[in-house]
C-alpha cells in the first residue's frame, strides 16, 4: 500500500469525469445507482459549481478542469471541496430513489463480487455499501486496472440484482467518482468517513454493510 506520488508515472483517462490511476496507490472510490440524484438536485448542484469554477477562472467545459482545480491555492482548493465535494456525498446520504441496497441479499451481492480477487486482482481496504451508493478504499498493482475492474464489478452486480428484481436496463450510473488518496492521514479519515457514513446517514443496522481489512461489521 502506498499514497500518490506526483514524481512517479500517472495514468489519467478522460470519460464523463477524469480518472486518475497510479500503480499501487490507494484510491477512493464512489458509484451510486442510476436514481440515486433527482435531476433537478443534481442540476442545482452542477449550476452552482460551474458558477463557482468561472469566478476561478476555470472552465468546466474544458477537459481537465478537475486538474486545474488541484493547482488551487490551498485554501481556494479547500473552498471547493467543502462546497461541492462534501455537499454530494451529503445529497447521496440523503437517500434518494428506490434505495433497493437496503436489502441484505442485494448488498451481499456486492459485497462478494468486491471481494471476489481481493488479494489476487486487488487489495481491498474498506467498502462500506449505502441504500444507493457504495464507497471504497483500495489498492490495484498497475495503473491500467481500476477502471476495467470497476466496469467489471458493475457489470456483475447490475445483472444479478436486475434478475433478482425481475427488472431490466441501467442499474449503475455509467461514471464512477475516483481520488487518489495524498498521505496517511487523508486515508485514515477516509477510513474513519466510511465507518461513520451508515450513522451520518441515519441507518439502522441491516440497512448498510460495512467492511474493512480490520474487521467486518
Amino acid at each position: 500500500m502506498r499514497f500518490f506520488n506526483p514524481r512517479d508515472d500517472l495514468l489519467i483517462t478522460q470519460r464523463q469525469l477524469p480518472h486518475w490511476s497510479q500503480s499501487g496507490s490507494v484510491v477512493f472510490v464512489t458509484w451510486r445507482t442510476q436514481d440515486s440524484m433527482p435531476k433537478d438536485v443534481l442540476a442545482k448542484w452542477r449550476a452552482e459549481r460551474n458558477r463557482w469554477l468561472v469566478a476561478h477562472d476555470i472552465d468546466p467545459t474544458q477537459k481537465g478542469w478537475k486538474a486545474k482545480v488541484q493547482e488551487l491555492p490551498p485554501d481556494e482548493m479547500a473552498e471547493y471541496h467543502d462546497h461541492f465535494t462534501t455537499r454530494w456525498h451529503e445529497e447521496l446520504d440523503a437517500c434518494y430513489g428506490t434505495c433497493v441496497l437496503r436489502q441484505p441479499e442485494l448488498a451481499m451481492i456486492v459485497s462478494d463480487s468486491l471481494l471476489c480477487f481481493h488479494g489476487d486482482r486487488y487489495e481491498m481496504l474498506s467498502f462500506v455499501i449505502m441504500p444507493n451508493h457504495i464507497h471504497l478504499l483500495v489498492c490495484f498493482p498497475g495503473k491500467t486496472e481500476m477502471l476495467a475492474q470497476c466496469e467489471s464489478w458493475k457489470r456483475f452486480t447490475a445483472k444479478r440484482i436486475n434478475e433478482i428484481l425481475g427488472t431490466d436496463g441501467r442499474f449503475w450510473q455509467q461514471d464512477a467518482f475516483d481520488h487518489l488518496v495524498r498521505h496517511e492521514a487523508q486515508y485514515e479519515r477516509l477510513l474513519d468517513y466510511l465507518a461513520q457514513n451508515p450513522r451520518r446517514a441515519q441507518l439502522r443496522q441491516g440497512e448498510y454493510l460495512l467492511w474493512s481489512k480490520h474487521g467486518a461489521t
